[in-house]
């Protein structure tokens, strides 16, 4: 039978999932006594390769086309992703395979509006007894049908394309707050009154300052903390420790 799941994504660790929760549970009561079927990850928007978000997809059915499907739940559409063309892809093809994707906050591109969109489509036909006629008017009506659908789809795409470019705007905004503190002469890439615990991790700050997609560099952070040499968590740990010092330094 058709399930409904939750899927909740905040950045960090320190950030808090309660206010996803609260919205989600309160357009879905159900969940709350099934917060099993509620995935939580911790993890950047920039990538679909998420622990709890594949578990998510294992359990759902995309494939027997004899039951009724799944929906996934989501607060709004950054929180599923915030790549256009990776998230459009997968928009696509979960509505192909009968999934329903529901944007608690942005309902006109939830896949339910998508299908009943196509559902309304014109679709007659057309017999005047003149057949250059008849197709004038199909043709007429199939241009009519895919601007239509390109609308709708133009319109999801966006949305997904508002979701990077929050992602943008903020790593310039951290651009802009490491210059500020350049042009104070302040130390970049530390909490003031932190302790150093080496000139190790002073380094890897600034490796990850340098290489590091969150702040304009070309590296993923998977390749960063590679490159540093430096474990995954401590990698998600100075990462957090660099923005929390460079946001409140923001002009």
């Amino acid at each position: 039978h058709m399930a409904n799941y939750g899927y909740i994504r905040v950045s960090t660790q320190h950030q808090h999932e309660d206010r996803q929760l609260a919205t989600i549970i309160q357009a879905y009561p159900e969940l709350a006594n099934h917060q099993e079927r509620i995935f939580v990850d911790h993890f950047t928007g920039r990538s679909f390769d998420r622990p709890n978000w594949n578990r998510l997809c294992s359990i759902i059915n995309r494939h027997d086309q004899t039951i009724e499907k799944d929906n996934i739940v989501f607060d709004e559409v950054n929180r599923m992703g915030r790549t256009a063309e990776e998230g459009f892809a997968l928009y696509k093809e979960f509505f192909n395979s009968g999934v329903d994707l529901e944007f608690l906050h942005q309902q006109h591109i939830s896949t339910k509006s998508y299908k009943e969109a196509m559902q309304g489509l014109i679709n007659i036909t057309v017999d005047t007894g003149d057949e250059a006629t008849d197709k004038l008017i199909s043709g007429i009506m199939d241009n009519v049908n895919e601007f239509i659908l390109r609308k709708i789809e133009q319109d999801i795409y966006r949305a997904f394309e508002n979701a990077e470019d929050e992602v943008v705007f903020q790593c310039r905004r951290i651009k802009e707050g490491i210059q500020a503190k350049k042009d104070r002469g302040e130390p970049v890439g530390r909490r003031p009154g932190a302790i150093i615990i080496s000139k190790k991790s002073i380094a890897a700050k600034e490796k990850i300052l340098k290489y590091n997609k969150n702040f304009g560099g070309p590296l993923t952070n998977e390749d960063t903390w590679k490159f540093v040499g430096i474990s995954k968590n401590t990698f998600y740990k100075y990462l957090q420790e660099i923005k929390e010092d460079l946001v409140k330094d923001i002009p």
